[in-house]
């Protein structure tokens, strides 16, 4: 996925489920938690943002409009931070404590995209600790591939299709999975999602994590 700044600086790619007068609000309070979350990591292991950029592979530029919360970037970029800081994705979009019970609205949904919308992501956890598993439904378009870099060394996935198809590439072979199958693979290579049908493909994820990340 490319680190240019004009194809990853992207307002507005994370947002509710429908396009409600409060989306740009959702977006803005997320890029604000992702942009304190990576000046507080990265200032807390002495990286400056050249150091950060040149393990990552994301631009100093971006790093610093990420941190300013003026961009919300996307799946794949928040991927490459992550994984260059030893940290969980959730790391990076918490916002504070564990609250005990949550319940998470569909219509206040906060969605993380790439492809111009035509892969999404909706963590179905709040967004409010670091923690070693994470639960997500996946979106893809029909006719939509979407590449992910190499996650953490020991990063598991899990996934179940719970409607349409997905051609899943784990690195070494791709397996055709249809409604109702699941996989699970190492998730510590590039791997990819493919929807070679003709309707959105909607997956359910489990990511787990191994223990040093954190």
């Amino acid at each position: 996925m490319s680190t240019d700044l004009a194809e990853d600086l992207a307002p507005g790619l994370i947002e509710g489920h429908q396009q409600e007068s409060d989306a740009p609000d959702a977006a803005a309070e997320l890029a604000g938690i992702v942009g304190r979350n990576l000046r507080r990591l990265r200032t807390r292991r002495g990286l400056s943002l050249e150091r950060l950029a040149k393990l990552s592979g994301v631009s100093r530029g971006m790093l610093g409009q990420i941190e300013l919360g003026r961009s919300a970037p996307t799946i794949g970029l928040l991927w490459k931070v992550a994984t260059a800081l030893e940290v969980t994705f959730a790391t990076l979009t918490s916002s504070g404590p564990d609250a005990g019970t949550a319940v998470l609205r569909s219509d206040e949904a906060k969605i993380l995209a790439s492809g111009k919308g035509q892969f999404t992501s909706r963590a179905l956890f709040p967004f409010d600790t670091e923690r070693r598993v994470e639960f997500y439904e996946l979106r893809i378009a029909p006719g939509y591939i979407e590449r992910a870099d190499a996650h953490a060394v020991g990063t598991v996935e899990n996934l179940v299709v719970a409607r349409g198809q997905v051609d899943l590439f784990d690195g070494i072979e791709t397996h055709v999975l249809r409604e109702g199958d699941a996989i699970l693979f190492d998730a510590g290579v590039p791997h990819s999602y493919k929807n070679p049908g003709a309707i959105e493909t909607v997956l359910y994820l489990v990511m787990t994590y191994v223990e040093h990340v954190g």
